[in-house]
């Protein structure tokens, strides 16, 4: 059965099944269950006790899946206050008190958080530069042995600099997504 345009199904964890809307305005679609899928099943090892941070978190799909699953933390940075309010709800839903939804730029968040990070998820718009600029100012908000989660369309494949490492990577429908880690070059 198909879901409502602006409704999302957590589809593992301790929120397994549960249904939660987010504002679908502005073309924000959440990734879909079978990347999803993919995606917790590579970070397994990796999510009981992360610190996450859902970074252009539109329907905020990947965080409240990285909670659901164990996450010891999640924060969500969207500049949309439609989404971050929908996020935000979902969250009280769920009874979700180990989160925090901001509303600022991803790149301004970037270049001012004291924060670090085990697992950062990065799907920014995908007719936009952003992908490219969010991974140079990465590195400073990733704790040791990290995992970030990539999107972007089938055909602009994201160029990593020194010091990224890809992990996985994989192909469903129109989108490309990908597992890497960041090491210092030091």
């Amino acid at each position: 059965m198909k879901r409502p345009l602006g409704q999302l199904r957590i589809i593992g964890g301790q929120w397994r099944s549960r249904l939660v809307d987010f504002d679908a305005a502005d073309g924000v679609r959440p990734t879909p269950d079978r990347v999803r899928q993919t995606l917790f099943d590579w970070l397994a090892p990796q999510i009981a006790g992360a610190a996450v941070l859902d970074l252009f978190s539109g329907s905020g799909a990947l965080g409240l899946e990285a909670l659901s699953r164990g996450a010891a933390s999640a924060t969500f940075v969207e500049t949309g206050a439609e989404q971050a309010r929908a996020i935000r709800a979902a969250l009280q839903k769920l009874g979700a008190d180990n989160a925090e939804v901001l509303s600022q730029d991803a790149l301004r968040f970037l270049s001012n958080t004291p924060q670090r990070y085990d697992i950062v998820t990065l799907d920014p718009p995908y007719d936009s530069p952003l992908l490219e600029r969010a991974l140079a100012l990465l590195p400073r908000v990733l704790k040791p042995h990290n995992r970030v989660y990539l999107e972007w369309p089938k055909t602009g494949v994201p160029v990593l600099a020194p010091g990224w490492s890809l992990l996985r990577e994989k192909q469903a429908g129109l989108v490309s997504f990908c597992l890497a880690t960041y090491q210092s070059q030091d």
